[in-house]
Protein backbone atom coordinates (compact mmCIF):
# COMPACT_ATOMS: atom_id res chain seq x y z
CA UNK A 1 0.00 0.00 0.00
CA UNK A 2 0.98 3.55 -0.54
CA UNK A 3 2.83 5.14 2.36
CA UNK A 4 -0.02 6.60 4.52
CA UNK A 5 -0.38 10.57 5.49
CA UNK A 6 -1.19 11.63 8.92
CA UNK A 7 -4.83 12.32 7.38
CA UNK A 8 -5.19 9.60 5.96
CA UNK A 9 -4.92 7.31 9.20
CA UNK A 10 -7.92 5.46 10.27
CA UNK A 11 -9.34 7.71 13.19
CA UNK A 12 -8.76 5.20 15.62
CA UNK A 13 -4.63 5.01 14.90
CA UNK A 14 -4.30 8.20 15.45
CA UNK A 15 -6.37 8.22 18.16
CA UNK A 16 -3.76 5.72 19.83
CA UNK A 17 -0.81 8.00 18.62
CA UNK A 18 -2.23 10.90 20.43
CA UNK A 19 -2.90 8.89 23.39
CA UNK A 20 0.83 8.52 23.82
CA UNK A 21 2.03 11.94 22.41
CA UNK A 22 -0.26 14.14 23.26
CA UNK A 23 -2.39 16.30 20.43
CA UNK A 24 -0.18 16.48 17.50
CA UNK A 25 0.26 19.56 15.53
CA UNK A 26 2.38 19.12 12.51
CA UNK A 27 3.61 16.18 10.79
CA UNK A 28 6.86 15.65 8.63
CA UNK A 29 6.97 13.13 6.44
CA UNK A 30 10.83 11.44 5.41
CA UNK A 31 11.46 11.66 1.79
CA UNK A 32 13.01 7.79 1.93
CA UNK A 33 11.52 4.47 3.11
CA UNK A 34 9.71 1.68 1.76
CA UNK A 35 8.99 -0.71 5.51
CA UNK A 36 6.58 1.43 6.81
CA UNK A 37 2.91 2.15 5.60
CA UNK A 38 3.36 5.23 7.58
CA UNK A 39 6.60 7.28 8.98
CA UNK A 40 6.34 10.65 9.98
CA UNK A 41 8.02 13.34 12.69
CA UNK A 42 5.11 14.56 14.68
CA UNK A 43 5.32 17.58 16.52
CA UNK A 44 3.23 17.43 19.33
CA UNK A 45 2.35 18.98 22.48
CA UNK A 46 5.23 17.37 24.20
CA UNK A 47 7.67 17.76 21.63
CA UNK A 48 9.24 16.06 18.46
CA UNK A 49 8.90 12.08 18.03
CA UNK A 50 9.08 9.57 15.47
CA UNK A 51 6.43 7.18 14.73
CA UNK A 52 6.36 4.74 11.63
CA UNK A 53 3.42 2.49 11.78
CA UNK A 54 2.09 -0.77 9.78
CA UNK A 55 -1.27 -1.54 8.51
CA UNK A 56 -0.60 -5.72 9.09
CA UNK A 57 0.58 -5.88 12.94
CA UNK A 58 0.08 -9.85 12.32
CA UNK A 59 1.72 -10.29 9.03
CA UNK A 60 5.32 -10.54 7.97
CA UNK A 61 6.40 -6.75 8.56
CA UNK A 62 4.91 -6.90 11.64
CA UNK A 63 6.65 -9.23 13.14
CA UNK A 64 10.23 -7.62 11.92
CA UNK A 65 8.60 -4.22 13.40
CA UNK A 66 8.09 -6.50 16.84
CA UNK A 67 11.70 -7.88 16.62
CA UNK A 68 12.48 -4.18 16.15
CA UNK A 69 10.94 -3.05 19.53
CA UNK A 70 12.19 -5.88 21.07
CA UNK A 71 15.71 -5.41 20.24
CA UNK A 72 15.96 -1.64 21.00
CA UNK A 73 16.27 -2.08 24.97
CA UNK A 74 19.06 -3.66 24.36
CA UNK A 75 20.96 -0.86 21.99
CA UNK A 76 23.08 1.83 23.58
CA UNK A 77 21.00 5.14 23.14
CA UNK A 78 24.32 6.81 21.57
CA UNK A 79 23.81 4.20 18.75
CA UNK A 80 20.19 4.51 18.32
CA UNK A 81 17.21 6.43 18.97
CA UNK A 82 15.23 4.77 22.29
CA UNK A 83 11.86 3.25 21.57
CA UNK A 84 9.24 5.86 23.90
CA UNK A 85 6.18 3.54 23.40
CA UNK A 86 4.53 0.99 21.01
CA UNK A 87 0.70 0.66 20.22
CA UNK A 88 -2.23 -1.51 18.30
CA UNK A 89 -5.20 0.11 17.24
CA UNK A 90 -7.36 -1.08 13.91
CA UNK A 91 -4.93 -3.78 12.83
CA UNK A 92 -1.93 -1.17 13.22
CA UNK A 93 0.92 -1.71 15.07
CA UNK A 94 2.85 1.76 15.70
CA UNK A 95 6.24 2.55 17.10
CA UNK A 96 6.99 5.82 18.76
CA UNK A 97 10.94 6.65 18.44
CA UNK A 98 12.89 9.50 20.04
CA UNK A 99 13.45 12.24 17.66
CA UNK A 100 17.05 11.56 15.95
CA UNK A 101 17.61 15.16 14.02
CA UNK A 102 19.57 15.55 11.37
CA UNK A 103 20.04 14.35 8.18
CA UNK A 104 20.73 10.99 6.14
CA UNK A 105 24.87 11.05 5.77
CA UNK A 106 27.11 11.38 2.43
CA UNK A 107 29.36 8.03 2.01
CA UNK A 108 31.02 9.44 -0.85
CA UNK A 109 34.89 10.40 -1.11
CA UNK A 110 36.14 13.20 1.18
CA UNK A 111 32.50 13.84 3.03
CA UNK A 112 32.78 14.92 6.39
CA UNK A 113 30.41 12.08 7.79
CA UNK A 114 32.88 9.22 7.36
CA UNK A 115 34.44 9.78 10.11
CA UNK A 116 31.80 9.92 12.89
CA UNK A 117 30.44 6.90 10.62
CA UNK A 118 33.42 4.95 11.35
CA UNK A 119 32.92 6.15 15.12
CA UNK A 120 29.36 4.83 15.47
CA UNK A 121 29.81 1.30 13.67
CA UNK A 122 32.85 0.96 16.00
CA UNK A 123 30.57 1.61 19.25
CA UNK A 124 28.04 -0.57 18.15
CA UNK A 125 30.13 -3.74 17.64
CA UNK A 126 31.78 -3.21 20.83
CA UNK A 127 28.90 -3.00 22.64
CA UNK A 128 26.80 -5.24 21.04
CA UNK A 129 29.93 -7.53 21.34
CA UNK A 130 28.10 -9.36 24.56
CA UNK A 131 24.76 -9.08 24.04
CA UNK A 132 22.32 -12.38 23.14
CA UNK A 133 19.06 -11.66 22.04
CA UNK A 134 16.21 -14.07 20.15
CA UNK A 135 16.78 -13.12 16.86
CA UNK A 136 16.75 -14.65 13.31
CA UNK A 137 20.14 -16.52 12.18
CA UNK A 138 21.48 -14.53 9.17
CA UNK A 139 23.40 -17.89 8.35
CA UNK A 140 20.00 -19.33 7.85
CA UNK A 141 18.67 -16.46 5.96
CA UNK A 142 21.96 -16.64 3.67
CA UNK A 143 21.93 -20.53 3.34
CA UNK A 144 18.10 -20.22 2.16
CA UNK A 145 18.09 -18.09 -0.58
CA UNK A 146 21.79 -19.58 -2.11
CA UNK A 147 21.75 -16.59 -4.26
CA UNK A 148 24.84 -18.27 -6.42
CA UNK A 149 23.39 -21.36 -6.55
CA UNK A 150 20.14 -20.25 -7.68
CA UNK A 151 22.33 -18.47 -10.33
CA UNK A 152 24.02 -21.56 -11.80
CA UNK A 153 21.23 -23.43 -12.04
CA UNK A 154 19.76 -20.99 -14.76
CA UNK A 155 22.59 -18.20 -15.44
CA UNK A 156 20.78 -15.55 -16.76
CA UNK A 157 22.06 -13.89 -20.22
CA UNK A 158 23.41 -10.63 -18.97
CA UNK A 159 25.57 -12.14 -15.91
CA UNK A 160 29.19 -11.08 -15.54
CA UNK A 161 31.03 -13.11 -18.08
CA UNK A 162 33.71 -13.71 -15.75
CA UNK A 163 30.95 -15.30 -13.39
CA UNK A 164 29.59 -17.11 -16.07
CA UNK A 165 32.70 -19.04 -16.04
CA UNK A 166 33.46 -19.74 -12.45
CA UNK A 167 29.78 -19.89 -11.36
CA UNK A 168 31.09 -23.39 -9.02
CA UNK A 169 33.85 -21.28 -7.89
CA UNK A 170 31.52 -18.84 -6.72
CA UNK A 171 28.83 -21.11 -5.40
CA UNK A 172 31.98 -22.32 -3.46
CA UNK A 173 32.70 -18.85 -2.00
CA UNK A 174 29.06 -18.77 -1.00
CA UNK A 175 28.82 -21.94 1.13
CA UNK A 176 32.34 -20.57 3.09
CA UNK A 177 30.47 -17.28 3.57
CA UNK A 178 27.78 -18.94 5.03
CA UNK A 179 29.84 -21.01 7.32
CA UNK A 180 31.41 -17.78 8.09
CA UNK A 181 28.43 -15.35 9.07
CA UNK A 182 27.16 -17.54 11.64
CA UNK A 183 26.89 -16.35 15.11
CA UNK A 184 25.45 -15.14 17.94
CA UNK A 185 26.12 -11.39 17.75
CA UNK A 186 23.15 -8.57 17.04
CA UNK A 187 24.35 -6.88 13.58
CA UNK A 188 22.36 -4.50 11.62
CA UNK A 189 22.85 -6.09 8.75
CA UNK A 190 21.36 -2.85 6.78
CA UNK A 191 23.79 -0.23 6.57
CA UNK A 192 23.12 2.51 4.39
CA UNK A 193 22.90 5.89 4.09
CA UNK A 194 19.42 6.04 4.72
CA UNK A 195 19.46 4.49 7.87
CA UNK A 196 22.79 6.67 9.34
CA UNK A 197 21.48 9.84 10.11
CA UNK A 198 23.43 12.93 11.13
CA UNK A 199 23.51 15.58 13.49
CA UNK A 200 26.34 17.88 14.97
CA UNK A 201 29.21 15.56 14.07
CA UNK A 202 27.27 12.64 15.53
CA UNK A 203 25.75 10.02 14.02
CA UNK A 204 22.83 7.35 14.83
CA UNK A 205 21.80 4.32 12.89
CA UNK A 206 17.93 3.72 12.81
CA UNK A 207 15.53 0.90 11.78
CA UNK A 208 16.76 -2.20 13.20
CA UNK A 209 13.88 -4.47 11.73
CA UNK A 210 16.57 -6.24 9.35
CA UNK A 211 18.94 -6.75 12.76
CA UNK A 212 19.81 -10.63 12.83
CA UNK A 213 22.36 -12.67 14.84
CA UNK A 214 25.81 -13.23 12.84
CA UNK A 215 28.89 -12.49 12.90
CA UNK A 216 29.27 -8.84 13.27
CA UNK A 217 32.04 -8.28 10.58
CA UNK A 218 29.16 -8.33 8.10
CA UNK A 219 28.01 -4.54 8.98
CA UNK A 220 31.30 -3.83 7.55
CA UNK A 221 31.21 -5.63 5.03
CA UNK A 222 27.63 -4.45 4.06
CA UNK A 223 29.14 -1.14 4.29
CA UNK A 224 32.06 -1.51 2.01
CA UNK A 225 29.42 -2.14 -0.92
CA UNK A 226 27.54 1.07 -0.03
CA UNK A 227 31.46 2.90 -0.11
CA UNK A 228 31.75 1.95 -3.19
CA UNK A 229 28.41 2.74 -4.54
CA UNK A 230 28.85 6.16 -3.06
CA UNK A 231 32.03 6.61 -5.83
CA UNK A 232 34.99 5.15 -3.43
CA UNK A 233 36.99 2.37 -5.66
CA UNK A 234 37.25 -0.68 -3.77
CA UNK A 235 40.85 -0.48 -2.50
CA UNK A 236 39.67 2.80 -0.30
CA UNK A 237 36.23 1.07 0.81
CA UNK A 238 38.49 -0.99 2.18
CA UNK A 239 41.15 1.13 3.97
CA UNK A 240 38.35 3.10 5.27
CA UNK A 241 36.76 -0.41 6.72
CA UNK A 242 40.66 -0.97 8.04
CA UNK A 243 39.93 1.92 10.95
CA UNK A 244 37.13 -0.75 12.47
CA UNK A 245 39.08 -3.03 14.61
CA UNK A 246 36.20 -5.37 14.04
CA UNK A 247 37.25 -5.48 9.92
CA UNK A 248 40.75 -5.39 11.73
CA UNK A 249 40.68 -8.68 13.33
CA UNK A 250 38.60 -10.03 10.11
CA UNK A 251 40.64 -13.20 8.46
CA UNK A 252 40.94 -12.26 4.62
CA UNK A 253 39.18 -15.27 3.92
CA UNK A 254 36.21 -14.45 5.75
CA UNK A 255 36.44 -11.04 3.91
CA UNK A 256 36.65 -12.63 0.24
CA UNK A 257 33.33 -14.76 1.24
CA UNK A 258 31.26 -12.15 2.28
CA UNK A 259 31.69 -9.71 -0.73
CA UNK A 260 31.08 -12.80 -3.03
CA UNK A 261 28.27 -13.47 -1.16
CA UNK A 262 27.22 -10.35 -0.98
CA UNK A 263 27.45 -10.02 -4.78
CA UNK A 264 25.83 -12.94 -5.55
CA UNK A 265 22.65 -11.66 -3.19
CA UNK A 266 22.49 -8.07 -5.33
CA UNK A 267 22.81 -10.30 -8.60
CA UNK A 268 19.80 -12.45 -7.53
CA UNK A 269 17.68 -9.81 -6.21
CA UNK A 270 18.10 -7.43 -9.21
CA UNK A 271 16.71 -9.47 -11.10
CA UNK A 272 13.49 -11.60 -9.01
CA UNK A 273 12.92 -8.12 -7.02
CA UNK A 274 13.98 -5.20 -9.13
CA UNK A 275 13.97 -1.73 -7.38
CA UNK A 276 15.91 1.61 -8.61
CA UNK A 277 18.44 1.31 -7.02
CA UNK A 278 19.75 -2.48 -7.42
CA UNK A 279 21.83 -1.96 -10.45
CA UNK A 280 24.12 0.42 -8.87
CA UNK A 281 24.23 -1.91 -6.00
CA UNK A 282 24.75 -4.66 -8.18
CA UNK A 283 27.71 -2.90 -10.18
CA UNK A 284 28.94 -1.84 -6.42
CA UNK A 285 29.12 -5.31 -5.26
CA UNK A 286 30.83 -6.52 -8.24
CA UNK A 287 33.46 -4.60 -8.40
CA UNK A 288 34.32 -5.54 -4.57
CA UNK A 289 34.34 -8.99 -5.27
CA UNK A 290 36.56 -8.53 -8.48
CA UNK A 291 38.81 -6.98 -6.07
CA UNK A 292 38.57 -9.25 -3.98
CA UNK A 293 39.48 -12.06 -6.24
CA UNK A 294 42.15 -10.15 -7.86
CA UNK A 295 40.41 -9.83 -10.54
Amino acid sequence: MPRSTWEALPVAVRTAIERETGGVHDTVLPDAGRNSDFSATLHTETGAIFCKGIADADGKRGRMHRHEAAVNPLLPPEVAPRLLWHAEADGWLLLGFEHSPGHHVDLSPGSADLGPVRDVVTTMAAALSTVSVDAPSLAEQWARLAAWRRLAKDAPDDLDPWARDHLDELTSWETTAVEHVAGSTLAHTDLHALNLLSNDGKVQIVDWAWSRNANPAVDPAFLVTRLIEAGHASEAAETWAEQLPLWQQTPAETKTAFAVAIWGIWEYLERHQPLAHRTALTAAARSWARYRLDL
